[in-house]
């Protein structure tokens, strides 16, 4: 497989990246209803081309802590900013919210705290506590920052008794520096062996494509992912959401993606999405209810 692509810019997608933006009564339900709760969502904040699909099915990504990032990471449309102390009332509305929502299964993600001496873990938490009490039939999936490498921030969500605990990342070892300034790919790693040895939930994790890494760094990449104890993984094309952003320095083909999945599987993941539009929790209930029947 040639892993040189015609460079395109981002006014430039290809046609598989072209896609109509419905909405319709359930989305705008969403809307108001995160509104009227003062919640913050990743589909919103990150600009995810998926959200009118999720909103318009019901679904949503919560994120706790806020909408401004202690990080500067060059690929998220997430705001550095003001950083306000943890709502000690968000974790019950996030549980009102999906409970109104109906949800099966509830993604739940934050920003980044580095400020804060857990990391954001206990926002986690709360909120697991408060999804139990109104949803105990749901699945809870929860995507967590690297709490700096603090194994007390991670026990304590890990312990919070969480589905699926997801961790992106995002990238290759050679473009962390570039990509993910403020972040370690050994750290990110160990997060993920910590999460295997409790062998209590699968681990979860994501690359996106498009950044400028080389087809040996990608395999290079999923089978650290892989030998780290991960078995359900997303791949997914990077989009830059402004001009301040990195650059997408290729529109990886579906074809690709398709080719990418396959080596995936072939190296023992379980669950595996690989596509243009895939984002870490796009029909994330989906893969996790497919994932527990393998299992079963």
């Amino acid at each position: 497989m040639n892993s040189c692509y015609e460079k395109k810019r981002a006014h430039g997608k290809p046609p598989w990246l072209r896609t109509k933006l419905p909405r319709g009564p359930v989305y705008g339900r969403v809307s108001q209803l995160l509104q009227q709760g003062e919640l913050h969502t990743v589909c919103q904040k990150a600009r995810c081309p998926n959200q009118f699909e999720c909103f318009g099915r019901g679904t949503a990504t919560f994120l706790l802590l806020g909408e401004h990032c202690s990080r500067h990471c060059r690929f998220c449309n997430i705001d550095a900013g003001p950083l306000l102390p943890p709502d000690s009332e968000e974790p019950k509305r996030v549980a009102e919210a999906a409970a109104a929502l109906g949800l099966s299964h509830v993604v739940l993600t934050s920003v980044t705290r580095d400020d804060l001496e857990d990391g954001g873990s206990s926002a986690f938490v709360a909120t697991i506590q408060a999804l139990r009490k109104v949803l105990p039939h749901a699945s809870v999936e929860v995507l967590i920052p690297d709490f700096m490498g603090c194994a007390t921030s991670l026990t304590a969500v890990l312990n919070a008794g969480p589905d699926v605990l997801n961790h992106n990342m995002e990238t290759v070892r050679r473009l962390y520096p570039e990509v993910r300034p403020e972040a370690l790919y050994e750290r990110s790693l160990e997060l993920i062996r910590r999460v295997y040895a409790r062998g209590a939930m699968p681990a979860k994790s994501g690359i996106m494509l498009g950044l400028g890494e080389e087809d040996g760094e990608i395999e290079e990449t999923l089978k650290d992912i892989y030998r780290a104890g991960c078995r359900m993984l997303t791949i997914g094309q990077y989009l830059q959401p402004s001009p301040a952003h990195m650059e997408v320095r290729r529109f990886v083909p579906p074809d690709v993606f398709d080719f990418w999945k396959t080596a995936a599987l072939s190296m023992g993941f379980q669950s595996v999405a690989s596509g243009p539009f895939v984002r870490s929790s796009y029909h994330a209930g989906d893969d996790f209810k497919r994932l527990k029947k393998q299992q079963e």
